[in-house]
Order: C-alpha cells, then sequence, then structure tokens
C-alpha cells in the first residue's frame, strides 16, 4: 500500500525543514514511500516545486550521486535501491535512534540477565579472583604493586599483586523482532508503520555491527504472519489486515526453538489488540470489536506457551488504546515479560535500550 501525498500537514513540512541535508530528507522519504526509489525522487521534485525543498538544491546531481555511489541502480522500471542503498537505510535509521540514545543520557546501562558465553574488557580494574582470565591480567599495574610491596625489582609477583581488567559477560541471544502490519498502523492519517520499519532497520543493523553471533528474525502479523528477510525491510508496508497477534507469536516461537542461542526473546511492535485468530483447522475467526474472549483466550495461551519455553515477550505499545493496554497487561503477567507504551518519536528509544541493557551481565 503506497501513501498517496496530495495535501502535506505541518508537522511532515516541519520534519522535512529540520532535516539536516538533502540525503537526510531523501533517506526519510524513502523510507515512508517503502524503499520506492523513483516515487520518492518525484516526490523531492513536487516539494521544490512548491517551495518545501529549499531551491538551491540541484536534485539531477543529487540522482546522478546516487547513482554513481551505488545506492540505486538503474532497471527496466526504473531506479531501484541497490544492496548498498539498502545498508545504508539501515545504517542511517541506526545512527538516528542512537545518537538521540546518547543525547538522553541512555545506552550504557547495564542490567542483570541469564547466560553468557564471551567476556569484552572494560577499561574499569579490580583485584585478580580465582578463576579470572589470565589474558584480563594488567601486568603494567600488576608488576607496580609488586615492586611496592615487596621493594624488590625482581619478578616476585604473588598473587595478592595482581590486578585485572573488569570483563563484560554478554549473552548469546536469538531475537523475533514482530511487526504489526494492520490498517491501524495508517489508520486515522497517524503514520506508525515508518517509524517501526525504521526500529526494525537500526535493530537489524545493531545486531549485525556489534553482535554478529546473535540472531535476528523479523515476523510481520496481519491477517496472517509471515517471516520477512532483512534485504525486504525498507519495502514493508501496511495493509487492509487484521490484527492476528497469535499467528505471529506462534511463529515466533517455533523460529527461536530452532536457534541454539542461550538466550530468546520477541520483541513485539502492536498499536491494536488482536482481532483474528487462526483455528486448529486453518479457518480464520475474526472479531474487529472490543475483545472478544475467543480470540484473547487463544492468543493467550500463545503467551504462555512462550512462557515455559522461557521465551519473554517484550511489547511495545505505540498507542494509548485502553482495550489494548488491558490486553498488554494480562500477556505481560501471563509471560513474565515486559511492556513499554511510547510515543512513535520513542519507539526505537525504547526498542534499543531495552535490547542492549537486558542483554549483558557485568563479570
Amino acid at each position: 500500500m503506497k501513501f498517496v501525498y496530495q495535501q502535506w500537514d505541518d508537522s511532515l513540512f516541519a520534519r522535512i525543514k529540520n532535516l539536516a541535508d538533502l540525503m537526510s530528507i531523501y533517506q526519510y522519504l524513502l523510507m515512508r514511500l517503502n524503499g520506492d526509489v523513483e516515487e520518492t525522487l518525484e516526490l523531492m521534485k513536487r516539494l521544490q516545486a512548491e517551495g518545501i525543498l529549499d531551491a538551491k538544491y540541484d536534485l539531477e546531481e543529487f540522482r546522478k550521486a546516487l547513482e554513481k555511489n551505488d545506492l540505486v541502480r538503474q532497471t527496466r522500471t526504473g531506479f531501484r535501491l541497490s544492496a548498498k542503498g539498502e545498508r545504508s537505510l539501515r545504517k542511517d535509521a541506526f545512527d538516528q535512534i542512537f545518537n538521540k540514545m546518547r543525547a538522553s543520557g541512555k545506552g550504557n546501562h547495564a542490567l542483570p540477565y541469564e547466560g553468557g558465553n564471551s567476556e569484552e574488557a572494560l577499561p574499569e580494574k579490580r583485584k585478580y579472583r580465582f578463576g579470572d582470565s589470565l589474558r584480563h591480567i594488567d601486568y603494567t599495574s600488576s608488576l607496580f604493586n609488586s615492586i611496592t610491596r615487596s621493594g624488590d625489582l625482581g619478578m616476585n609477583l604473588a598473587e595478592q599483586d595482581l590486578e585485572v581488567f573488569d570483563s563484560e559477560k554478554t549473552t548469546s541471544c536469538a531475537t523475533v523482532l514482530m511487526i504489526d502490519i494492520s490498517h491501524s498502523m495508517i489508520l486515522y492519517g497517524e503514520d506508525r508503520i515508518t517509524p517501526a520499519k525504521q526500529v526494525a532497520m537500526a535493530f537489524t543493523e545493531l545486531i549485525l555491527t556489534k553482535y554478529p553471533r546473535d540472531h535476528l528474525s523479523i515476523v510481520t502479523f496481519g491477517d496472517n504472519a509471515h517471516e520477512i528477510r532483512i534485504e525486504d525491510l525498507p519495502y514493508l508496508s501496511a495493509g487492509p489486515y487484521h490484527t492476528n497477534t497469535q499467528a505471529g507469536l506462534r511463529m515466533a516461537r517455533r523460529i527461536l526453538l530452532t536457534k541454539k542461542h542461550v538466550n530468546k526473546q520477541i520483541f513485539m511492535v502492536t498499536d491494536g489488540k488482536p482481532s483474528m485468530i487462526t483455528r486448529p483447522n486453518g479457518q480464520l475467526y475474526k472479531n474487529p470489536v472490543g475483545l472478544d474472549p475467543r480470540i484473547v483466550n487463544r492468543t493467550l495461551d500463545e503467551a504462555v506457551i512462550c512462557r515455559k519455553k522461557r521465551i519473554p515477550i517484550t511489547t511495545f505499545m505505540v498507542t494509548d488504546d485502553p482495550y489494548l493496554q488491558q490486553f498488554v497487561a494480562r500477556l505481560t503477567e501471563l509471560n513474565r515479560g515486559r511492556a513499554y507504551f511510547s510515543s512513535v518519536d520513542n519507539l526505537g528509544d525504547y526498542v534499543l535500550w531495552d535490547f542492549v541493557v537486558n542483554r549483558k551481565k557485568k563479570g
């Protein structure tokens, strides 16, 4: 489903004017237009003609630069994103979200979490304890301690002299990020699917660059659930779907149970209560009105199964709908997971901060 911009609102004008440069404007519009390069370039021309985009920008030279730098490629149907262009979108999403996190003082808080299979040395030092890795010993400080203690310049190291760099144990983690693509994600003129995609792209870039041993799967859910490739993220759009949360959780659980990582978790971004389930015979049952007990109970069953499999669910609500809050409160209680309410602007902040702090354990 494409957005057709015939009349723009003030908030969108302000967002475009506040973006630092032409590349930032292009990336933002490209994300919002589901990765359609041709439509994005055409829209930029219209914005410039209407005086919204500064006339100083040479859009034809900009298009040539995109092609020269292999961010887009010419095809028989027009320009399309290249693999490098898709990576550029992910990196841009990552930079925007983490810059916001750094500005708010978040991003470096470590919390306990189970498991761990690797260690990372920290600048802080402490006394040696039996079992510490020898590769973390600070030999310069240890020798100085020996000389101070004994007054001897020889190699008379004792255990009490040893200092080691503190370490941080990092967990091996498999994560499924569930993205709601139901109709409500673009309903009433509020675009919730674009920031959800931005989160998914930033999340992917985080794992690929900082946690390459981890695993991330992306699952979309509307009437049904589908696993999508990382490369498909820029082109993701919401559709005329109900919200089959049950199908999304079931697929996420089945994916995670095939992984051998120490920790497994589900992150779910949604703005609506469940309004559909898949019956055992494969038939779909839907009811968009209120909280249908049949739909709610079958969906909560999935949350309980996930808890028994030690798969916590973290839910990020991007609306203050009371039905959704009521449902999520019960799901979180039964799964013993987490739940957050956030505005669309703060969505990435919550998701990535929670992922980073809950996959580490101080050693």
